[in-house]
């Protein structure tokens, strides 16, 4: 959905109390916040810390129905693999995985940065705000071991409709390897006595 910072971004917020992101476009979780910020004036009132955890928190809740709906679809290719009746899967696969790397690449540096602000790297982390950023990192570290999961899941995908494929190319070589050997010597006494 949307990347919010990486390490040298976490350094640049709390040595200097503000943060810097780009977005394109607009950041679900910044409007939810902002809206649960005009209801409640305490949230603000809690500090800077305190808000970037929300924000990431939101962010990370974000992921999930993403990764729900990623498994649906993935199970759906496992079932039509199995099956093997269509022949524009490959497409679809490679779709799912080009989509799982690109989760990863985003998760994972995520995990990384968070994980910086849940082992107090910063002075300005309290041990109370510790214990919220690790909770986040423990989503994170399962939303990356969810999408490494998921990427050996489409590979045995991927394999298991090759399969299917070369299945079904040998059980018509078989056919046709049945049909040359009843008509081949047919040929050839045809061919021998038609010369005659």
């Amino acid at each position: 959905e949307e990347h919010w910072f990486g390490t040298h971004d976490v350094d640049f917020f709390l040595g200097r109390n503000y943060l810097v992101t780009i977005h394109d476009g607009r950041s679900r979780s910044i409007a939810k916040l902002k809206g649960l910020c005009d209801q409640h004036e305490r949230i603000l009132a809690e500090g800077p810390v305190a808000l970037l955890h929300r924000i990431v928190d939101s962010m990370v809740d974000n992921y999930r129905p993403e990764i729900e709906a990623l498994e649906t679809h993935m199970n759906a290719l496992e079932d039509e693999a199995i099956l093997g009746r269509r022949d524009t899967l490959v497409r679809d696969i490679l779709e799912l995985k080009r989509d799982l790397a690109s989760l990863r690449r985003i998760v994972i540096p995520q995990r990384d940065a968070v994980g910086r602000l849940a082992r107090r790297e910063f002075p300005i982390i309290g041990d109370e705000m510790a214990y919220r950023f690790r909770d986040v990192y423990d989503q994170f570290v399962r939303l990356a071991d969810e999408a490494t999961l998921f990427q050996d899941r489409v590979t045995g995908v991927l394999d298991a409709h090759l399969s299917s494929i070369s299945n079904r190319l040998n059980m018509v070589m078989k056919v046709l390897t049945v049909m040359s050997t009843i008509f081949l010597p047919l040929t050839v006494l045809t061919g021998m006595w038609g010369m005659n």
